[in-house]
Parts: structure tokens; sequence; C-alpha cells
């Protein structure tokens, strides 16, 4: 119970205090560890596009090995002195993993440029969060990438984690964050890591098939409850949750368009180069700087609503064990 108590005290923690800049946080040192692993593996493997290949895969295996033994090594260590010290450590760990706060304070760092007429700083805003180029968008772009990012990462920086500290604590929930990081880092389809981070976005696809399927559907929920459009959250989501280059990242952004009365999607420049994406809902009116925050209350209703689903499903799975148990 310690380990559930630890996820829920961790939630808590995130929606209070977000991520203090002056605090160290484990994500920067993975992206770390895989720049530096990158540096090394291309001269080492490189630069033919079967010796990238191979390089990305040892990328891989060597960044989620320790994105997981580490943090299971020290809590292991801390239950041999005690248990509450253990789960002292592991309620930091979850809380340092969630990203609910920082997302919200992050894309409301451009909603408040946008309020100030501030088109320059506001696209310097959103550069920080979105990997799309920033520079020429109007403001109607602007504020479309920064409700893009909260709708997608309400499944890779808070749902997914979640669904992963459920099944097996911290250490499972980095292991993931290690894989999202690599993908944000290295998954792309450009002429530079085509090859070399194709078997971190494989991975990637794969680690968010469940978890954002699953955050779509508790999203239609949160429409529903933040008084959104719900069966237009729905049935966008039915329609549209495939129009996107990744097979995940749609599953979130078609229920926030829905449930908005907006599109999102369209082509964006990537690097300088121009990547073609299908659009994301109905046109039914024009977005505004307060759909930044609708997203906002969408992201946190869908985080509160599914720390409490999973909190539902292991309380009666335990049960169900116990019931077992005594037959």
């Amino acid at each position: 119970m310690l380990h559930i108590l630890a996820i829920v005290c961790g939630f808590i923690l995130d929606l209070i205090f977000g991520d203090p800049h002056w605090l160290p946080h484990p994500i920067c040192l993975i992206g770390n560890l895989i720049s530096f692993l990158e540096k090394r593996l291309r001269k080492l493997f490189g630069p033919s596009d079967n010796g990238l290949l191979f390089g990305g895969f040892i990328m891989v295996l060597i960044v989620i090995s320790l994105a997981f033994m580490v943090p299971a090594a020290i809590i292991y260590g801390a239950g041999l002195v005690s248990p509450y010290l253990a789960f002292a450590i592991e309620t930091i760990m979850c809380y340092q993993i969630f990203a609910t706060k920082c997302l919200k304070d992050e894309s409301m760092n451009v909603y408040y440029e946008l309020e100030k007429k501030d088109l320059i700083e506001a696209r310097v805003k959103l550069s920080w969060i979105v990997g799309r180029d920033t520079k020429a968008l109007d403001e109607e772009e602007v504020i479309k990438g920064a409700v893009e990012t909260v709708a997608e990462n309400t499944a890779d920086g808070v749902i997914a984690p979640m669904f992963y500290m459920f099944l097996g604590g911290a250490p499972l929930a980095f292991l993931y964050k290690g894989i999202n990081t690599m993908d944000s880092m290295v998954g792309y389809k450009n002429d530079k890591y085509l090859y070399f981070g194709r078997c971190a976005a494989k991975l990637d696809d794969l680690a968010n098939l469940i978890p954002a399927r699953l955050t779509g559907l508790v999203m239609i929920a949160a429409a529903f409850l933040a008084g959104y459009n719900g069966p237009g959250a729905w049935k966008i989501f039915w329609r549209d949750r495939y129009n996107h280059l990744s097979p995940n990242s749609a599953m979130t952004e078609s229920v926030t368009a829905g449930a908005l009365n907006i599109q999102l999607g369209g082509d964006h420049f990537y690097f300088g180069k121009l990547v073609h994406k299908d659009t994301i809902g109905d046109n039914i009116r024009e977005v505004e700087c307060e759909d930044i925050k609708r997203a906002n209350v969408l992201m946190y209703i869908t985080a509160i609503l599914s720390l409490v689903i999973y909190l539902g499903v292991f309380y009666f799975t335990c049960v169900a064990f116990l019931l077992t148990g005594i037959k």
C-alpha cells in the first residue's frame, strides 16, 4: 500500500509545486545520458545506415536499462533501511516524473505573452515546449501549438507515467520516461535521425499504445465534466484519432479539438523542413487565447479522473485476489 500511497502523494506534490527550476531533475540526467551516448555511438558505429540503426538500438538498451535499474536499486536499498524511507524516496521520484503543473505553467507562459500582444515573446515561450519551428508562426498557430502540446502531453507527461507507476512503481515509470525522452530527442524522420532514432521512435509508439487510448477515453469523460462539447469530443476522437504521423498523438488532440470546437493539426516546419500533417477536428470557430486555459482544465480533470480510476481498479483487483484466496 505504501507503493500506491507514494503515487498519490507524488501526484499531489506535483500539483502543488510543479518542477522548481533550482531542483535538479532526473529527466535532465536522462537527457544528458542520451546526448553522451549519441555522440559516442555515432562515432563507433556510423556513418552507414545500418551502423546508425545498430547504434540507436544500443542506445535504447543502455538508456532503458539504467532508467529502470538505478531508481529500482535506490528504492530497494532504502527499503533495507526502512520501508518508510523507501516510501519517501519513491514519493519524490513519482513527484518528479509527473509533469501536470509544469505543463500548465509553460503553456500559460505562452498565454500571458499573447495577452500582452507580444507575439515574438509568445513564439519564444512556445519554442520551449514544442519541436516545430516557431519563428514565423502567427497568433493562431501559436495558440494551436500550445493547445496541441497540452493535449499530447496529457498522455505523455501525466497519464502514461501514472499508468506505468501503477504497474511497476517509479522504476517502471522512469523506464517509460527514458523511452519518451529518447523519442523527443532523436525520434525524428529527418536525415540526421531517420536511422539512429528509429528504434527509440518505434519503442515510444509501442509504450504509448495503451496509455494514449486510455487517456483519450478518460479525456472524453473529462470534456463532459468540464462542460465542454462532450459529444463533439467523442465524434472527433472516433473520426480523427489517427490523423497524425504518430499512431498515438491524435488520440488526445482529437478529443481536445472536438471538446473545444476547433481545428488542430495541419502542416508545420520542423528543423526548416515542411512536414505535411492532416487536420484534426472541424473549424467550427477560430481559436482564441482562452483555448489554452481550456486545454489545461481538460488536462487537470483528465489527470484527477485517471488517478481515481486507477485507484479503483487497484482496489477491486486487491479485493478480488483476497476473495479468491479465501475460497
